[in-house]
């Protein structure tokens, strides 16, 4: 379990502090957990929604600066789960209180998520190194388009949100798999982009939700 894994350009050697870009912007996450409970909190209502997505934020937060830090697998666990967990929350959250589905709605809607989950997972490890990981995010982006367009067609407070959110997404999931093959011309690499347009995605989709809770 303290294995050392180095997945990331900026990192060339062991050591806590060998990925200090990459660990210092998670901070991103943190001041987006703060400006989505300000947000919750100016609707007169922070709810278990609201705090469910302000606590999940700041677990990616923690996590992923965790991760860059340490570089081995308790900590890989802990930068992993929350993303997946707000991934699960904001989907059946938005499906539920948004499009106003009953619980056996979001159930379907949040199992065939899971299944992409997998069926992304089960491609040739090939296709994931070429992407460098990058596709286990996919069926993320797919699910944040299918919402956007829904977001957009039924007239939902600031309609256009999610769809440019999932611009914001797909130019995250860009610098996250150029990180490694720009290592020659940028030595620290382009992973800590993925930390910073990230964030504002996590935000953009939480400012989404809550604008139409």
């Amino acid at each position: 379990m303290h294995d050392y894994i180095d997945l990331y350009c900026e990192r060339t050697e062991p050591g806590l502090w060998a990925e200090p870009l990459n660990a210092l912007t998670n901070l991103a996450f943190i001041i987006a957990a703060v400006m989505v409970w300000r947000l919750a909190r100016q609707q007169d209502r922070i709810g278990t929604d609201g705090f469910a997505l302000t606590a999940l934020l700041v677990a990616i937060g923690i996590g992923s600066g965790l991760f860059h830090t340490f570089a081995n697998s308790w900590s890989m666990w802990l930068d992993e789960l929350p993303i997946l967990l707000f991934q699960i929350c904001f989907i059946g959250l938005y499906l539920n209180r948004v499009v106003e589905l009953h619980w056996y709605g979001v159930a379907f809607g949040l199992i065939l998520f899971i299944v992409t989950i997998y069926g992304a997972a089960a491609l040739p490890e090939h296709i994931h190194e070429a992407s460098n990981g990058s596709l286990g995010y996919a069926p993320a982006l797919l699910a944040l388009l299918v919402l956007g367009l829904y977001h957009r067609v039924s007239h939902a407070t600031a309609p256009y949100l999610l769809l440019f959110a999932s611009g914001v997404f797909l130019l995250s999931l860009t610098f996250r798999t150029i990180d490694n093959a720009v290592c020659e011309q940028i030595p620290f690499g382009s992973h800590f982009l993925w930390h910073l347009f990230n964030a504002l995605l996590l935000y953009l989709v939480s400012r989404a939700y809550l604008l139409n809770r």
